[in-house]
């Protein structure tokens, strides 16, 4: 019997036209099946705990580490190892942590400045070190590490600077983010940032950055870095007049509140986007990269992949805009990187470059530093696509047409919210939690989006949901069945 069903299903998702998914009895399929992961050999001499990445016209992949060096990688795409070659471009650096190239220059963001180098005479060494900024102030103090961009529309890079300790803003202008024009003159941005892990843009062009669990950021998260805004970490308010920003300093936010209820309260203080729960999704968010390929990647063009140091995996992030603010949900995409997930570069090609690194933080992954690719093998994963919040509920797409009978069916889902205290003192358990039903599903006529009509929506909250139930016309189980959407504003009718 079980034998008659799947071969109708066969036959009608052949006359459907429907891609070859894997079907109920075949073999489970995991990551790899879909998106295989290539570890590029690294020398014994060369210590790559890799902080930055940036693609070169020349097809060679500059890496900078956190001990100062840069390495130029030839042939990173290269299927034979052998092939694969390392050049050291520069040393004597400082905890670079930002790479972009512009005509014939490479950017580097490091702890002290935004610096520019050259290769004059073409030895495949930098022989121009150019200050192109140093407007930001440090000690010493380890914490106080400076995240940098690619370039902007504008021209501009973004820089992120750490707090003193991860506490507190000793040093002028720690816990902001200032862009540097192409002249070098920085232009105060945005303040209340604690630990930066990696800055990028999304394709409408506006720039986020990956903040950690810790004081007044009850677990991590994605924040967007939007001009004039106040993103939640009091302490380096102090630098309010000196950064030359209009309009009076932001108040103080009431430790032990809750974000939802503090931006109603502070018009400049902006809801992360996406929180990442901890540690379901991680627990230290690091580098960004947006999708440009148009499908070169697989079915998730345009959409945002975040790295974890900790938990060396790479999530998926689906963003959507509700009264004009950020917010969307991030979900599970690769895992068993060999070291922690630090910088996240996508090349035009389709191939996601991820430089690891393991010093002083621990990972899941094992290894001291890495340097690793991923590419999509051209089949198709079932997978949630996207989702996005409805004035009732929310709705789902998927990468295949889903089997009617377990989508429509209630009881296939989960749903839980819980949100996180906003206090001075670090982290936050998950708070404030509640179980919504969903009432009802309804179904699309091509069968790939789903409407979960839900019992109550909670703005500021997690959803958390699970569809464990749900399966593809060909009975296949999601590769996924868990996405974690941040509700900061309910969609009106």
């Amino acid at each position: 019997m079980l034998r008659t069903v799947l071969q109708a299903m066969t036959v009608a998702s052949l006359l459907l036209g429907i891609p070859d998914f894997a079907r109920a009895g075949d073999p489970v399929l995991t990551e790899a099946d879909y998106y295989p992961l290539v570890t590029l050999p690294i020398p014994e001499e060369v210590v790559l705990e890799a902080g930055a990445l940036e693609m070169l016209p020349d097809g060679k992949l500059a890496v900078s580490t956190r001990r100062g060096e840069i390495y130029l990688v030839v042939n990173p795409l290269a299927d034979d190892p052998a092939k694969v070659k390392y050049e050291r471009f520069a040393h004597g650096l400082h905890e670079i942590l930002g790479l972009a190239y512009r005509d014939g220059w490479l950017y580097v963001t490091q702890r002290g400045e935004l610096t520019r180098l050259k290769d004059t005479n073409q030895d495949g060494r930098a022989d121009v070190f150019e200050t192109v900024s140093d407007f930001w102030e440090i000690n010493g103090d380890y914490h106080e590490y400076a995240f940098g961009s690619k370039f902007d529309r504008d021209g501009n890079i973004w820089v992120a600077l750490c707090l003193t300790g991860s506490f507190s803003s000793e040093n002028k202008y720690r816990g902001w983010c200032f862009r540097i024009s192409p002249e070098g003159k920085a232009i105060a941005t945005s303040s209340g940032i604690r630990s930066p892990g990696g800055l990028g843009m999304n394709l409408a062009g506006d720039m986020f950055y990956t903040e950690n669990q810790g004081p007044w950021n009850g677990a991590c998260s994605l924040k967007h870095l939007k001009p004039g805004a106040f993103l939640g970490h009091p302490a380096g308010l102090r630098w309010h007049e000196a950064a030359g920003m209009a309009g009076p300093r932001p108040k103080d936010p009431e430790s032990g509140s809750r974000m939802a209820i503090e931006v109603q309260k502070i018009p400049e203080l902006l809801a992360p986007a996406v929180y990442f729960p901890y540690p379901k999704m991680g627990q230290s968010a690091s580098g960004i990269a947006s999708d440009p390929t148009g499908g070169k990647f697989g079915p998730f063009a345009g959409q945002m992949f975040v790295g974890d140091q900790a938990a060396s995996t790479v999530m998926r992030v689906v963003l959507e805009t509700v009264d004009g603010r950020y917010q969307g949900a991030c979900l599970p995409f690769r895992k068993d990187f060999a070291s922690g997930c630090l910088p996240l570069l996508m090349t035009q090609e389709g191939t996601l470059f991820v430089g690891g690194t393991s010093r002083g933080w621990g990972s899941r992954g094992g290894k001291p530093y890495s340097l690793q690719r991923l590419a999509w093998n051209g089949k198709v994963p079932f997978e949630i696509h996207e989702i996005h919040a409805q004035p009732e509920g929310f709705e789902l797409s998927f990468t295949a047409p889903v089997d009617r009978g377990t989508a429509a069916d209630p009881r296939s889902y989960s749903l839980s919210t819980y949100t996180y205290i906003y206090q001075a003192s670090y982290g936050s358990p998950e708070v404030d939690q509640t179980t919504p039903t969903i009432d009802r599903v309804e179904v699309s006529e091509d069968g790939k989006r789903v409407r979960l009509f839900v019992s109550k929506l909670q703005v500021g909250h997690v959803h958390e949901l699970h569809l464990e139930g749900v399966r593809s016309l060909g009975g296949q189980q999601l590769l996924h069945p868990d996405a974690y959407y941040t509700l900061n504003a309910i969609p009106k009718k």
